[in-house]
């Protein structure tokens, strides 16, 4: 039997396709039996770990790919990467480090969250992302609501992003709880990102009392922090949602004066 068949029926793939390219840097470097056969068994760890990372990005169902190390900290100077340091490694499960981000739109909360996830499937663990209304709304219509909380159960780390974004109407208090109380009772962290301040939950899902029910759960063993500043997606540009653009008082102007014609053209016209 050949080389190539045993190494396939152990499942060495990897070993399979690089030991004939290995064999004459082994000659060439001069390496010992046992180093040779450490550098064919690292070259197989290797690529089904990497496999193992791809499979469980496709699951996790992200929309972008995130990473710590691409996130601008020198634009967010009110967020420093030590503050993040305790959900970057494995005692994010470990702990059930739950984590709640507010602040307002462009301030990086999903590129944030996704890091996070993205970093618990390197360390071994399994995530899964969704947004608050897509969660709510599949599972406000399943007819077998169990088996429609399984995806969102399972998983090591569940993102639950745009928290507050819409408006979800009655019964979206009770779904989103089934999902926080069952992850709380296994010890499983979620990743909330919103932007609505805490105290403003119970009007966005028309509950107050389940709404401070799932914070509580959330932040028992889990931080809230508050991301503030101008939108990244905006950077360089100088635009204020606060001040008036500079045509407003103008166009204000105008539309008074039309309103003032409509309304002392009939008269003028009636007493013609």
């Amino acid at each position: 039997m050949s080389l190539e068949i045993l190494l396939k029926r152990l499942g060495l793939s990897t070993i399979a396709c690089v030991y004939a390219d290995l064999i004459p840097v082994a000659e060439r470097e001069q390496w010992s039996y046992a180093q040779f056969l450490e550098r064919l068994l690292c070259e197989e760890v290797a690529h089904r770990a990497e496999s193992r990372i791809a499979s469980q990005v496709a699951r996790a169902k992200f929309p972008f790919h995130a990473t710590i190390e691409t996130f601008d900290f020198t634009f967010r100077s009110d967020l420093k990467r030590q503050m993040l340091g305790r959900f970057l490694g494995p005692e994010l499960v470990s702990d059930h480090r739950s984590l709640i981000l507010e602040g307002p739109p462009g301030t990086g909360k999903t590129h944030l969250c996704i890091s996070i996830a993205y970093k618990s499937i390197q360390n071994g663990f399994a995530a899964r992302f969704t947004t608050a209304a897509a969660l709510i709304n599949e599972l406000r219509v399943a007819h077998n609501l169990n088996a429609a909380l399984k995806p969102y159960v399972q998983p090591h780390v569940l993102v639950i992003d745009e928290m507050g974004y819409l408006g979800y109407g009655p019964g979206a208090a009770d779904v989103l709880f089934q999902v926080v109380d069952q992850r709380y009772q296994q010890g499983k962290p979620i990743l909330f990102t919103t932007n609505k301040p805490l105290r403003l939950w119970g009007r966005v899902l028309y509950d107050e009392e389940l709404a401070r029910a799932i914070i509580d759960r959330t932040l028992h063993h889990g931080e809230y922090l508050k991301l503030s500043g101008s939108s990244y997606r905006l950077k360089g540009q100088k635009f204020d949602f606060d001040r008036p653009c500079p045509n407003e008082g103008a166009l204000l102007s105008e539309n008074t004066e039309n309103q003032k014609t409509e309304l002392t053209t009939p008269s003028t016209l009636g007493n013609q």
